[in-house]
């Protein structure tokens, strides 16, 4: 069976982009009101990144197959990701104020960290999965490039407190790994689930 569409549980508008530019036919499924979507990002002590993000993208993965159910929706494959960025052995979520994305940036400044994203499709009666992780080397950040970044609003809603498509790429020296993958969605592993996975795209 060849699926034409599938469902995108994640509110991310990098998201919906990149499924675009592989032409991948995608409604939304985001989740209901009375769910704490948050809760499921949870860090547990000691736990090993890559585990950490594989473990919350396959929840979310969950949640968004009983969420599928409840509404009745059409059985189309449902895809989720989760990004996390990491800096040393420190997980680094979404900055919940301004002062902890100041604190976000100042630990990136003039460093390399780690971008990892899982990504995990439900298509039949199967989950397919993959991770992509980056390096991303950061120049030296002024207070100034700081609060001017925080200003802007962009932090908010980020992993690391940054999105390597907004202004903040003037300050990436470097890149190793995928850019997509970085931005939430890597493209070259989410387009060989989707063909394990017999979905129409491009």
């Amino acid at each position: 069976m060849i699926h034409q569409q599938i469902h995108l549980a994640s509110q991310s508008p990098r998201r919906r982009q990149l499924l675009d530019q592989l032409g991948v036919r995608h409604a939304p499924l985001l989740a209901d009101p009375e769910e704490d979507a948050e809760a499921l990002e949870a860090v547990f002590p000691g736990e090993r990144v890559a585990d950490y993000v594989q473990r919350v993208t396959a929840l979310k993965l969950d949640a968004a197959r009983r969420r599928q159910r409840r509404r009745s929706l059409p059985g189309w494959p449902i895809l989720c990701a989760d990004t996390t960025v990491v800096v040393g052995l420190r997980i680094l979520g979404k900055p919940a104020d301004a002062n902890e994305a100041i604190e976000m940036l100042a630990a990136l400044s003039g460093r390399t960290h780690r971008v990892l994203t899982a990504v995990a499709l439900w298509a039949g009666h199967s989950a397919h999965a993959a991770l992509s992780e980056s390096r991303v080397m950061v120049g030296d950040l002024s207070a100034d490039d700081i609060a001017r970044y925080v200003a802007s609003g962009e932090p908010f809603g980020k992993a690391g407190a940054y999105a390597i498509q907004s202004q903040f790429a003037a300050h990436i020296r470097r890149i190793e790994g995928s850019h997509s993958g970085i931005m939430g969605l890597p493209l070259y592993e989410t387009a060989r689930l989707l063909k394990a996975a017999r979905v129409s795209f491009g």
